[in-house]
């Protein structure tokens, strides 16, 4: 926090948020087929090489290159070693017809390409010599065993559960789901597909969580939307802690009288209210609440604004979320890209500017940086993280995040 401000900057506020414990409860033993997507609770170790064996990785013909000599004049093929036989060791002065992944044979040491072949009757002639390791993938060149290839903490791809499944390893143990439960507050809301009533609205917020938490390893509860007053905001609050990991709300976090999630979180734990240094974003809360039995749920509250709540969620919500369920926080990738526009009135906060990449190589401003303006976020594909009071002018080079990055 700056001397004399009552700003938290964003960085604060992602250090205070990741200092958190992850829960720590047992793991889960998944199938392969089902470890996508996963948080990986122990390190995985290859018991076997990879390849196992020296192969070929062409099509070709298996040789000796102290054999060169005779390459010219051709050279009987004396065995075929398609991929998954076991090859017998090549005879001197012999070749082998190999497939692409085929066992190399004992003695040989090259593979020739099949396009640099001459077939000549039951005899192979090859154009010019060949240097002893070409085309052969040597064995543990990919894999070693005894060595750790993913790590506790991580974030399953399709790529690590193939790589698993590489080395034999049937099923991965994970951290179990992290149970996340959303409520939405404010009388003015409305369901969409319901009549609209004089100084109502729909609730968005509620479906744009739904939607960036169906991206990430958690089991969802969505809680609907509570009344605005103080009984009807506690109860809701307690009875979400009860089952949950992460209770995250929506909108009243400020200080008016139609505000109740302070005092509700405050009556059942406890709750800090931050002034973020950021736009959009300025309001969010963190808390606990406490259950009957004397443990305790996470709080978080976001603002009301659907691209306030959008960009918090990205910002700070989802590395919340992943350190609680026990993966390694990443913070999001940022590009260094080119301005084709002019943003001539800094903001003392730190901005996140909605943008869209171009034909060009560069981005594109959406005209209305309200926090209201939902439209900004569906029209472009990622935000400038703009230093607070620094203009922009075409042509400079900005940091860029996409929203894959931000919220995948």
């Amino acid at each position: 926090m700056k001397p004399g401000s009552n700003l938290l900057s964003l960085d604060e506020a992602l250090e205070i948020l990741l200092a958190v414990a992850p829960l720590g409860r047992p793991a889960e033993q998944v199938e392969l087929a089902r470890a996508a997507g996963r948080i990986l609770a122990a390190d995985v170790t290859a018991s076997i090489n990879v390849p196992a064996a020296d192969n070929s990785a062409m099509d070709g013909y298996a040789v000796r290159t102290a054999d060169a000599a005779l390459f010219g004049a051709g050279m009987p093929v004396s065995q075929r070693i398609p991929a998954g036989s076991v090859p017998q060791p090549l005879a001197a002065g012999t070749a082998a017809r190999i497939f692409t992944g085929a066992e190399i044979p004992e003695g040989a040491d090259a593979v020739v390409m099949q396009e640099e072949a001459e077939v000549r009757d039951d005899r192979v002639a090859f154009a010019k010599p060949v240097e002893a390791g070409a085309w052969v993938r040597a064995k543990g060149c990919d894999i070693k065993a005894g060595s750790r290839i993913l790590r506790a903490g991580t974030r399953l791809r399709a790529q690590d559960v193939g790589l698993a499944a590489s080395v034999g390893v049937p099923r991965l143990p994970v951290q179990p789901r992290l149970r996340v439960a959303t409520l939405s507050t404010g009388d003015e809301l409305v369901a969409p597909g319901e009549p609209l009533p004089a100084g109502k609205i729909y609730n968005s917020n509620r479906y744009l969580l739904q939607g960036m938490l169906a991206a990430l390893p958690v089991e969802h509860a969505d809680l609907g939307a509570v009344q605005d007053s103080f009984e009807a905001t506690r109860e809701a609050l307690r009875n979400a802690a009860r089952d949950n990991d992460l209770i995250i709300t929506t909108g009243g976090v400020s200080v008016g009288e139609e505000d109740h999630v302070k005092p509700a979180v405050e009556s059942l734990g406890r709750l800090d209210m931050w002034s973020l240094s950021i736009k959009p974003g300025k309001p969010l809360a963190f808390g606990r609440l406490r259950r009957d039995d004397g443990t305790e749920a996470v709080f978080i509250g976001l603002p009301g604004n659907p691209v306030s709540s959008f960009l918090t969620f990205g910002l700070l919500v989802k590395p919340l979320l992943l350190k609680l369920a026990g993966a390694h926080a990443a913070v999001p990738l940022r590009t260094a890209m080119r301005a084709d526009f002019d943003w001539p009135k800094a903001d003392r906060r730190r901005e996140f500017l909605r943008v869209r990449r171009n034909a060009q190589g560069g981005l594109d401003l959406f005209p209305n940086q309200l926090s209201a303006v939902l439209t900004s976020t569906v029209w472009g594909d990622g935000v400038i993280d703009n230093p607070g009071g620094q203009t922009i002018r075409k042509g400079d080079t900005v940091s860029f995040i996409s929203y894959a990055e931000l919220l995948g």
